[in-house]
């Protein structure tokens, strides 16, 4: 029988973003007081977990949400820019309850083409260097388990990608709560199946601020 290896795609918690600002790829962009108890929420959540390799995207956010399963786990976070947030041209801008960009007129120029999507990085492109990210960790926990810490845009695409449903979505329907698993569970090389939970869904405030 072809052995199982499980590669957890985990998206970080929430982020201190009094602003509301679009943070996207920005700096110095850390969790909140409740982003570190999800983190370390679903850190308690996987304790029991087979989990021998530990992957993250290089933004704060994301390192920060890694640390609590590097303790658990006893492993090094390697960081791998290719679980970095995807690109925006609206980041830096203050979107109040998430539609300014849509209200003003000087933005629109961006917006001429959702399906590529013209304001930001291709779907396409955000699936590749995920794939690559997510073929790499299964080959480090060939029969095991590996956490890929990163944003919700790279997780839900590469989830589209292999589900094989479209690209071009509606972000408000998404399924990458903060803190939530997405998880793809691989026979040998083939993926059996693709799984989804939020062990941190109780600390959740609505409405969650911006950004990914």
């Amino acid at each position: 029988m072809a052995e199982t290896t499980v590669v957890h795609l985990l998206r970080h918690g929430e982020v201190h973003n009094p602003a509301n600002v679009l943070y996207g790829r920005l700096p110095d962009y850390h969790l909140s007081e409740n982003g570190r108890q999800m983190a370390e929420t679903v850190a308690k959540s996987v304790a029991g977990r087979d989990v021998v390799a530990l992957f993250s995207s290089p933004l704060e956010r994301a390192q920060e949400t890694a640390e609590p399963l590097a303790e658990t786990f006893g492993l090094e976070v390697v960081l791998d820019e290719r679980l970095i947030e995807a690109a925006n041209v609206f980041e830096g801008v203050s979107v109040g309850n998430g539609d300014g960009v849509f209200r003003n007129p000087r933005y629109y120029r961006h917006l001429w083409n959702p399906l590529r999507p013209s304001w930001g990085e291709p779907y396409a492109q955000v699936v590749a260097r995920m794939r690559g990210a997510v073929l790499a960790a299964r080959a480090a926990a060939r029969g095991h388990e590996a956490i890929l810490v990163s944003h919700q845009l790279p997780i839900w695409s590469i989830r589209l990608a292999a589900e094989g449903r479209r690209l071009p979505h509606d972000p408000r329907r998404r399924q990458c709560g903060l803190a939530s698993l997405t998880t793809f569970t691989f026979e040998g090389d083939r993926l059996a199946s693709v799984g989804y939970g939020e062990p941190a869904a109780a600390l959740v405030r609505r409405p969650t601020v911006p950004g990914a």
